[in-house]
């Protein structure tokens, strides 16, 4: 009967020192005091030495330095200051990826705005009435290969086919100013004059190079922009509640036990925020994708479709296409002629115009080759290093914003109390996070925001591929009410998985590819083939029981 006593007094004492250098003694909260105050708290109420324990929530119930309201204080603040931390994150990679679209944006920009400029500066000294009686046609033409650049819903082929037809009309009635020709004649000539080709090659050959350098450049600057929202959105997302217990556990609770100066352990802290980010290590697959596919389009501008030379050297086409014109002038009359017949004479007489202006056009283009060389490495630098970002995001905050020890320390914060941390870290993503020894995280219930995001990285992705082999893309809505539900109801994977199959160069095969997520809602995660319901409790149940154990 004595057995009880005696081993509940050994128990005591064995414990009694764990509240500070002195059994007897109480830890002063100078520390925590401190903190709290800088922390923009009122110190009323903020205990001088350690209380007991039980009345907390989050942080182990032993002798304690924090009230309820402080735990409570800490939570708030612990999941405000994590979020920061994340919107920080993620405006570094906006930044880089906003000055990566604006780089090429302006050097685009500026490679059409000087096309035009010594078209206006060459073509009146070279053309006369031929270029002064239709600036407007030049002018609408480089308006809408603006326009197209910015992503308006825009044919480009159709665009570029409707100048050569204005600008054959407007020129074969001021290259035959004796005749009367009237619209209704126009319209056959064109017919006519067309199979004939007019203009040489030029047309044919502009529209091929250009259509490929215009479709890439616009799905380039396009896929920064998705890429800088993407992380913007994503990095709005708020914290969950188990997430915000985890945060306050790992940043305040060795705070709150007068352990100040004890370090999170690194795969204490790991553990934490990949639970915490799972859903946004899930947008690791498709990330990549779209780096990979920005970096391929990127070869291309700098190489096969050759930007710099097709768009710097619009205007020397152009008058190549007119020098033609003015040369086969008589045939393609005749042939007008011919299937037409003769329009009526001018009572307004002939001009020489054309005579005196005639003749074989030559024009410089200043190469910026080097320029675009230098951006293109410089982005694909900058898109190789943003690859692994979702999946290095946990370690990254763990070493620099939340200063966990290194991975060899034993005498780091594990969640408890000063010591090392046994359990294994677990993997990325949502699928991975069932076992999180640290927070409770249901792997049934992706986050809707960013599988939203993920199927925008999907779309755009898709765009670059077909970008990447010269085909035309929609760029008609870039917005959030494309993708629905979030859950990819409106680009089903077997769609979009045929669409994408167009440009191999542009996927490559993973083995940890994200769950697809073909409709099913919340559920979608959980499309791999996972546990049945009874056997998840069982497992559940069993990992709950040593979790506690292992406290």
């Amino acid at each position: 009967m004595r057995v009880f006593p005696w081993g509940f007094w050994l128990l005591c004492v064995a414990s009694a020192p764990a509240r500070g250098d002195s059994g007897s003694k109480a830890r002063s909260c100078a520390e925590v005091r401190q903190l709290y105050g800088a922390k923009g708290f009122s110190l009323s109420g903020v205990p001088q030495a350690e209380i007991s324990g039980e009345h907390l929530r989050i942080c182990p119930q032993g002798y304690t330095c924090c009230t309820s309201e402080m735990e409570e204080n800490f939570a708030n603040k612990s999941q405000s200051e994590f979020e920061a931390m994340m919107k920080e994150s993620g405006r570094s990679v906006q930044a880089i990826l906003t000055a990566q679209h604006r780089s090429f944006d302006s050097y685009f920009q500026d490679l059409l705005n000087k096309s035009e400029k010594a078209l206006y500066d060459a073509f009146p000294s070279m053309y006369g009435e031929l270029y002064t009686q239709n600036v407007k046609v030049f002018k609408d033409l480089y308006s809408e290969l603006r326009r197209y650049y910015r992503s308006s819903n825009i044919n480009l082929e159709e665009a570029l086919n409707e100048f050569w037809t204005r600008l054959l009309e407007r020129l074969f009635k001021l290259l035959n100013p004796q005749y009367h020709i009237t619209d209704e004649y126009l319209d056959c000539m064109v017919k006519h004059a067309e199979q004939h080709k007019p203009f040489g090659e030029v047309p044919r050959d502009l529209k091929v190079k250009a259509t490929r350098a215009f479709i890439a450049a616009r799905s380039y600057a396009q896929g920064f922009l998705v890429g800088s929202d993407v992380v913007r959105k994503v990095s709005q997302v708020s914290l969950s509640h188990e997430c915000t217990r985890a945060i306050m556990k790992l940043m305040y609770c060795p705070h709150c036990r007068g352990m100040s100066s004890v370090r999170p352990c690194n795969n204490y802290c790991l553990n934490v925020v990949k639970g915490c980010l799972a859903n946004q290590a899930d947008l690791n697959t498709e990330w990549k994708y779209l780096m990979d596919s920005l970096i391929g389009v990127a070869d291309r501008i700098d190489g096969p479709y050759n930007v710099d030379t097709v768009i710097g050297t619009i205007h020397m086409r152009i008058a190549e296409a007119i020098s033609n014109l003015q040369e086969n002038k008589d045939s393609i009359t005749s042939k007008v002629f011919q299937g037409c017949g003769n329009p009526k004479i001018s009572t307004k007489g002939s001009s020489s115009e054309d005579k005196k202006r005639r003749g074989k056009v030559t024009l410089e283009a200043k190469s910026s080759a080097q320029a675009l060389e230098m951006l293109v490495l410089d982005a694909k630098g900058n898109l190789t290093a943003l690859k692994t970002y979702w999946i290095t995001l946990p370690s990254s905050l763990c070493s620099k914003k939340v200063m966990a020890s290194s991975a060899s320390d034993d005498k780091c914060w594990n969640g408890m109390t000063k010591g090392s941390y046994l359990p294994q870290v677990m993997g990325d993503g949502l699928a991975n996070q069932i076992n999180n020894p640290e927070v409770e995280v249901d792997i049934t219930k992706p986050d809707m925001t960013i599988r939203q995001q993920i199927m925008q990285l999907k779309i755009m992705t898709n765009r670059l591929g077909n970008a990447n082999i010269g085909n035309d893309v929609d760029f008609q809505d870039t917005s959030d009410d494309m993708s629905g539900s979030g859950s990819g109801d409106s680009c089903p994977d077997d769609v979009c998985g045929k669409r994408l199959s167009k440009s191999p160069s542009t996927r490559q095969p993973e083995t940890n590819a994200i769950p697809k997520q073909s409709g099913h809602g919340v559920n979608g995660a959980s499309s791999r083939s996972l546990p049945s319901a009874s056997l998840l409790l069982l497992l559940s149940v069993a990992a709950i029981a040593a979790h506690h154990l292992w406290r």
